[in-house]
């Protein structure tokens, strides 16, 4: 008899999209399964010349201003979301981090032993895919644990 997999720390990104909402649940489902560890992460992107480009506009103290309020919304947004969907909490960490997106969830999994990453994806093809390209791939392609990508798409029914 095959066992499946057991893991400790379950890591899941959001962009608290649908897509996102559709992950949630398999990262949850794993978590709950194992009496792992799951992690809730969001990562903060800005354009690389961000602060050299806001230095004009803001003072370095209306840029913390600013800073803090996206950080209160991204709080707000893991309680509404998800932590509000979960009993026990004892096991739950939200984490925010600013940063490109597959280098800092990479560089978490990596820090933190994470044991299975869990991402949503978009289904962008194309011009768009080529143009925006692809959080989850970066992180499957980088990853040295097991990444579960969850597509965003409800499952046709025939």
């Amino acid at each position: 008899m095959v066992e499946y997999p057991r893991y400790e720390k379950v890591l899941f990104c959001t962009d608290f999209s649908k897509n996102s909402d559709m992950a949630f649940r398999y990262a949850f489902g794993i978590s709950r399964r194992d009496g792992s560890d799951l992690y809730i992460m969001h990562v903060m992107t800005y354009p690389n010349n961000y602060p050299h480009y806001v230095e004009g506009y803001l003072s370095s103290s209306e840029w913390k201003k600013v800073e803090e309020e996206h950080r209160k919304a991204i709080e707000k947004n893991f309680q509404n979301m998800y932590l509000t969907k979960i009993k026990d909490k004892s096991n739950v960490h939200t984490v925010t981090r600013p940063g490109r997106e597959d280098e800092e969830v990479l560089e978490f999994a990596k820090k933190e032993g994470i044991d299975i990453i869990v991402v949503g994806t978009h289904g962008r093809t194309g011009i768009k895919h080529a143009f925006l390209g692809s959080v989850a791939e970066k992180i499957v392609r980088q990853s040295t644990v097991p990444v579960l990508v969850v597509p965003g798409r409800k499952k046709l029914s025939t």
